[in-house]
């Protein structure tokens, strides 16, 4: 079962400190090797990403809610689901504060929270954030938008593994339809 829109890794960059380079600088480590599969080495990374924001930015800063995203997916990725939950819903709670609840961040974290319930069989959880982070993205990028697409998939493979294969072709249909608007 493949998801998209699963691990979002963000970088910021702007008027910066010593600090704030260092953790740009462990953000990049860390998505580097998490695209070579090397999960423990970047979750370590991570966690001292993680650290730095919280010291530099304070507890409720996006670039906070980016390094709690970045570790939860690396744990949801090596199987730890009990440790990667409750960033995942930290991260969201603080976009939702910082950017709003329509934001497409916040879209991308109920995606990424989503992802981890559905790979543990929560499938009526996993539903209702794909749901949920659906109208967002419809509502901030408009209905023909890829990444509505993308949404719609994801949705639709709940469904599959749900056996409502008949919700999942109505929702990959439509989604193959933006997809052929957007070439």
């Amino acid at each position: 079962m493949k998801h998209f829109f699963g691990a979002v890794f963000l970088f910021h960059l702007g008027s910066v400190s010593a600090q704030e380079i260092l953790w740009n600088d462990l953000n990049e480590k860390v998505s580097a090797l998490y695209q070579q599969g090397q999960y423990s080495e970047a979750s370590k990374l991570a966690e001292e990403a993680l650290k730095i924001a919280e010291k530099t930015f304070g507890g409720n800063h996006p670039n906070v809610a980016t390094s709690l995203n970045n570790l939860a997916a690396l744990y949801r990725d090596q199987g730890k689901y009990a440790e990667a939950e409750p960033l995942f819903q930290r991260s969201l709670a603080i976009w939702e504060i910082t950017l709003g609840s329509n934001h497409p961040n916040v879209a991308a974290s109920l995606n990424n929270l989503a992802l981890l319930y559905s790979t543990q069989g929560k499938y009526a959880e996993a539903e209702q954030l794909y749901k949920r982070s659906l109208a967002i993205v419809e509502k901030a990028l408009g209905p023909d938008h890829p990444n509505v697409a993308i949404s719609l998939n994801n949705l639709a493979l709940i469904y599959k593994d749900q056996g409502k294969y008949a919700e999942a072709a109505r929702l990959e249909e439509r989604a193959k339809v933006i997809m052929d608007k957007a070439r």
